[in-house]
């Protein structure tokens, strides 16, 4: 145990006082003069409290500074003054912001968190992080508190296009203005979207859903963290999506860690979730396949969302339940590739069942293991399809030494995936924040670097962005280009 300035001269001052072997004047010198040492000692530089409590050197902050824009309030509190308004696609919106943005407690770590307030997450935790700066001269990034989605969310259905860009339009003007931006056109500036990127690709002018947010080319400088990036472009970064599970030590972690590995899981695999409308007549996606075949299946346990179960799918306890009791969990493509029940299921020690590799892989780089093979089961779309395998079967092919490699690989990526609860003390694990902000910095360096050298990326490369994400290069053919050739 290490001991403090203030202590060693309290203890040596302590010690003359009782005798130490020496006379009394000689005793009362010495004190004296341990005294003046004890003031010169706490004159001296020590550490440096940081805002989560955490003890830091100010060399600890250098290279990780982040300066955080004091925005209008219409850009973020004032979007949060009437939650229960999307309760029509939220299960509990009334409490959307409670505690940080994790929603309601459902006791110890555990919160009822609604899977598109990862903009009000990461805002309270940026609150919290270690090196907060007030120079932005001094910041290695430029953080953006806006909230796109929970702004989307009350524009989604039955209002016009200038309506649905007017917020977008007013941000960029705002940045623009700022003595901030000019330093390096915002790509020092990032920010971070609660809903999937489609919501800010507005495809046409005029079409009827989404705003043209990230089309924007204030926006197209700047990083969005998102819940599901464009495999297309390189102005996002998909970041987990909030689970309902925000351990603040290690020792919490640890322990869930330990009963996830060990638990009994009864069921060969699980689905959680409802068809998609499909037009008459059309082939059945990989949703409806998943849900026949999970129907078909003694080993299968189905979630049903459908209609008035849709209430099911927005339990906490049963959707944990589900996972906790499954060894694999599918996770087919739905409105979109990817889906937070991936998330919820990785917490629960389940292992992800993927279609499609815009699910995950070309993702989440930031946060999962580039081979993908040691998280997860990929069953290719066409193979499904075709019907010569059930995925009953597939899945059983599987040995249980390879089940539990898999297990142990997802329980033991946990720490990256979930966003931890900072507000009852300092940081003792890294997060999913923590992975985030410092591949934020990283990607900031670079663009840096390149300024200063005069080269840039090759954006007609751009198209292939999904590729950096899955092998590292944009080059060279791919056994999965027909995956990306369209959408779905």
């Amino acid at each position: 145990m290490s001991i403090g300035k203030k202590d060693t001269a309290r203890l040596l001052i302590h010690h003359l006082s009782l005798g130490g072997g020496v006379d009394t004047v000689r005793r009362m010198f010495y004190v004296v003069v341990v005294s003046l040492v004890l003031c010169f000692l706490l004159l001296l530089p020590g550490e440096v409290s940081s805002p989560a409590g955490t003890a830091l050197t100010s060399s600890g902050c250098d290279g990780r500074y982040i300066f955080v824009q004091e925005l209008p309030a219409r850009f973020n509190v004032d979007l949060l003054r009437n939650c229960c308004v999307f309760s029509r696609w939220a299960g509990d919106a009334c409490h959307l912001a409670d505690n940080g943005g994790f929603g309601r407690g459902l006791g110890g770590d555990w919160y009822a968190t609604d899977q598109f307030t990862l903009e009000l997450i990461f805002h309270s935790r940026m609150r919290q992080y270690e090196c907060l700066t007030d120079d932005p001269d001094r910041a290695a990034a430029v953080f953006v508190p806006f909230y796109p989605g929970i702004e989307m969310g009350h524009h989604l259905w039955g209002s016009n296009v200038s309506v649905r860009d007017a917020a977008p339009l007013e941000l960029s003007q705002w940045l623009r203005s700022r003595p901030e931006w000019t330093k390096m056109g915002g790509r020092d500036h990032f920010m971070v979207a609660g809903r999937i990127t489609w919501d800010f690709r507005r495809w046409t002018e005029d079409g009827d859903w989404g705003s043209k947010l990230l089309l924007l080319p204030e926006l197209k400088s700047m990083t969005t963290l998102i819940i599901e990036s464009s495999p297309w472009h390189r102005n996002d970064m998909a970041i987990p999506y909030p689970t309902y599970f925000h351990p603040s030590t290690v020792a919490e972690l640890t322990a869930w860690q330990n009963r996830v590995l060990k638990q009994s899981r009864p069921w060969l695999f699980s689905f959680a979730g409802a068809p998609r409308w499909r037009p008459p007549n059309s082939t059945a996606s990989l949703r409806d396949l998943s849900i026949e075949q999970c129907r078909a299946s003694a080993r299968c346990k189905l979630l049903d969302c459908a209609g008035e179960r849709a209430g099911s799918c927005f339990s906490p306890r049963r959707i944990m339940a589900l996972f906790e009791s499954s060894v694999f969990c599918l996770q087919p493509v739905g409105d979109s590739p990817t889906r937070r029940s991936t998330f919820d299921a990785m917490v629960a020690g389940c292992v992800p069942v993927f279609f499609h590799p815009g699910s995950a892989y070309t993702q989440y780089a930031w946060h999962l293991p580039r081979d993908y093979r040691r998280y997860s089961v990929f069953l290719p779309e066409e193979v499904v399809r075709q019907g010569n395998e059930s995925i009953e079967l597939a899945l059983r092919k599987i040995t249980a030494e390879e089940v539990a490699a898999m297990r142990k690989e997802v329980v033991g990526m946990l720490p990256r995936l979930v966003y931890g609860d900072r507000r009852r003390g300092a940081a003792e694990f890294d997060d999913a924040f923590d992975v985030a902000v410092e591949k934020v910095i990283e990607r900031v360096q670079k663009q840096r670097k390149q300024i200063r050298e005069g080269t840039a990326d090759d954006v007609a490369e751009e198209k292939y962005t999904w590729k950096q994400s899955l092998v590292g290069t944009n080059v060279g053919d791919d056994e999965w280009d027909h995956y990306f050739s369209h959408w779905g």
